[in-house]
């Protein structure tokens, strides 16, 4: 379903076969989980380790663990692509489902992409709505959603519950991308995507961009 243009913000899986390395470059510990677990694929050959198959991804950094070690300039750009990253993908016509920072990774030029393909969508199969606003006390008070909510709906304004960032980053993807808070740019995307509209995603930062 996602072969098409993913905008460079979902990690790539590369397939290998018969993939061979120096047995000196595993663990003793790590070699024998590894013959235990998938002994019908990784085997010992003399001073090699043979793989029979298997993925390889590029390596990230977590996102939710970066915006807690990294100095403040990279957590700022981090945080900042997070949200350009959910925009390329809403542009491509993918919703990552999960937003999670841990769903998401930093590369080590600092880009940042999602990982996670357990709960992604096609955009335009989803239903953005506000919000609605209770009727009295015992809505407020309700341990329960008071209102129906249909499984393909999704409402923006909750997006802010699930950043996880401290008070400070929280403010930079505020002011950054507000937009991603509110339905009119969710909905705005949807109706060009269902026109029929390829909607331009650039990959340079503004800075790099060439004029004209």
């Amino acid at each position: 379903m996602f072969r098409h243009d993913r905008a460079g913000r979902l990690i790539d899986a590369q397939e290998f076969e018969h993939l061979e390395f120096e047995r000196a470059r595993f663990a003793d510990a790590l070699l024998d989980e590894m013959l235990c677990r998938a002994g019908n694929t990784a085997r010992v050959e003399d001073d090699r380790v043979v793989i029979r198959h298997l993925y390889v991804e590029r390596r990230l950094e977590p996102l939710n663990l970066f915006v807690k070690y990294a100095d403040d300039d990279a957590v700022r750009r981090a945080v900042m692509d997070y949200g350009n990253a959910i925009k390329d993908l809403a542009k491509a016509n993918i919703f990552p489902g999960d937003i999670l920072l841990k769903n998401f990774g930093v590369t080590r030029h600092g880009r940042v992409i999602s990982y996670d393909y357990d709960e992604l969508c096609l955009l335009t199969d989803l239903n953005f709505r506000r919000l609605p606003q209770a009727r009295d006390d015992d809505d407020e008070l309700a341990e329960e959603t008071w209102f129906y909510v249909e499984p393909n709906d999704f409402f923006p304004e909750e997006f802010k519950k699930w950043l996880g960032l401290a008070p400070q980053w929280q403010a930079v993807i505020l002011q950054t991308h507000a937009d991603l808070f509110d339905t009119s740019f969710w909905n705005d995307v949807k109706t060009r995507l269902q026109a029929g509209e390829v909607i331009d995603i650039l990959p340079y930062a503004e800075s790099k961009r060439l004029d004209g």
